[in-house]
């Protein structure tokens, strides 16, 4: 960037070319403001780059190979499939990323004449923000620099060769065995598909798989991955890892039991970290969380006045649609007055496992502790009939409903096309409808969708009593 560029006053500088970075960028220049955005490594972030694409790409190559094996349980039909060349499936995910990198951040700059990009680190600084030496002024401040893969809190773990998150779809031939540490959402993804690609995978976590899910849920997504061949241990307390001749090696208590569990490579999947380091923020009087993400209220201010922060940085709500809906408030806030406020009771977040697993709003345990009564209803996806047509009934639906109003508070789905119908529920509960609303509402038949009105059904009625469609 010419030293023109670094000298002019901007009415905004955003520190982070994520998604983020880039909601917050657009937002200001759609308002009028002059921008700078500071981008640090490759444009676009993790999603694009290391997370959502290139993952969900690779899950849905090994969904179709999974599902050509699993073709006899319809009458009649055997499909032979199998992974002929991993580095070709790999090259193909990173032409993709590399194709929408370039389309939805690269090309996006010239078509917003008021934003100037700049490729480097920089840091907060008084008066705008600190770049390779100079200042560049700005009135405001965006911090939106994203998260890095974390490190569990493992004995003697410093130092052992492992995979992260990113690294591990950039494999381009694949271990014979993998231990896949932590049981949350990345961990359960990369975990199935590269058992179905033919990995031995164990997944091993201190608690259950998908933690702070639904009880129901965890339990079922574990049931399928033992199904699947996929090793479960979980309930863990680990003492300690080791490289081995042939691998690593982590030592831990099961229950009363000392246990070694042994695999070719390791994958780390316990959290992610708040990029917050070398920002100068705690310097600029910015208060950081204990978990290291940067606070912010409901209008994404930070302790400063003048500088806001949003996405993963923040520490919270770690999914890409949040990252750029909090920076749109954001920018909108900073230039306009602080007049949106934050709001997540109705966000919506899938697991892209299969069966999929999607959720919004409370859990009856998170319901439960906000003192509120509950009622709820677990629908099995055997009295869902687009589940006996599929001849696929792994799964089930849950709803939380507050007991005397019975506004839904909750939902839960697993199955294998869940992501697609949680839209319904995040609806409902965005304008406080109850689960009668629900029951009464037309869904189209032999959608998975349906299950929520069957669930809904089962707070009064003995739904295996009712005929297709009825009620």
């Amino acid at each position: 960037m010419a030293a023109s560029e670094t000298n002019r006053q901007y009415g905004m500088a955003v520190v982070g070319a994520g998604s983020a970075g880039f909601s917050a960028a657009i937002t200001a220049a759609e308002l009028g403001a002059r921008v700078a955005i500071f981008g640090y490594g490759t444009i676009g972030g993790t999603c694009v780059n290391a997370g959502c694409i290139p993952s969900k790409t690779l899950i849905r190559a090994m969904e179709i190979l999974h599902h050509a094996k699993t073709a006899p349980r319809f009458g009649g039909i055997r499909v032979e499939a199998e992974v002929e060349d991993w580095s070709e499936t790999v090259k193909m995910k990173d032409e993709l990323v590399a194709r929408l990198r370039k389309s939805k951040y690269e090309d996006l700059l010239p078509s917003y004449n008021s934003v100037a990009y700049f490729e480097g680190s920089a840091s907060i600084a008084e008066g705008g923000v600190s770049f390779k030496g100079e200042l560049v002024k700005a009135d405001k401040v965006i911090v939106a620099t994203g998260a890095s893969p974390g490190t569990p809190d493992i004995p003697d773990f410093e130092g052992i060769p492992h995979l992260t998150s990113a690294t591990a779809l950039e494999l381009t031939q694949i271990p014979k065995s993998l231990l896949v540490i932590g049981g949350g959402y990345i961990g359960c993804e990369l975990a199935q598909a590269l058992a179905r690609a033919g990995v031995k995978v164990t997944v091993a976590c201190r608690s259950r798989l998908l933690p702070e899910t639904e009880p129901e849920i965890s339990e079922a997504l574990t049931r399928s991955f033992r199904d699947e061949g996929v090793i479960v241990r979980d309930g863990l307390t680990y003492r300690g890892i080791r490289e081995v001749k042939d691998g690593i090696v982590l030592s831990a208590t099961e229950g009363d039991l000392a246990v070694e569990i042994e695999a070719e490579k390791v994958l780390i999947t316990t959290g992610r970290r708040p990029n917050t380091e070398g920002l100068g923020l705690e310097e600029a009087g910015i208060e950081l969380l204990p978990n290291g993400g940067v606070k912010v209220d409901d209008y994404m201010r930070t302790s400063r006045a003048d500088v806001y922060a949003a996405g993963d940085v923040t520490g919270r709500d770690q999914f890409v649609y949040m990252a750029a809906y909090g920076a749109k408030l954001a920018a909108g806030n900073a230039l306009n007055g602080d007049t949106q406020r934050y709001d997540n009771s109705a966000m919506p977040w899938v697991v892209f496992t299969d069966p999929q697993v999607a959720g919004v709003g409370l859990t009856e345990n998170g319901a439960k502790e906000k003192g509120l009564n509950v009622r709820t209803s677990v629908l099995p996806l055997e009295y869902v009939p687009r589940a006996l047509a599929a001849r696929d009934t792994r799964g089930l639906i849950k709803l939380v409903a507050e007991a005397g109003t019975d506004k839904l508070l909750g939902a839960q789905i697993m199955a294998p096309e869940g992501a697609d119908s949680i839209q319904t529920a995040v609806l409902a509960i965005k304008h406080g409808l109850t689960v009668k609303d629900l029951a009464e509402t037309i869904f189209p038949y032999l959608t998975t969708v349906e299950g929520l009105k069957l669930a809904a059904q089962t707070f009064d009625k003995d739904v295996s009593k009712l005929s297709c469609c009825a009620g």
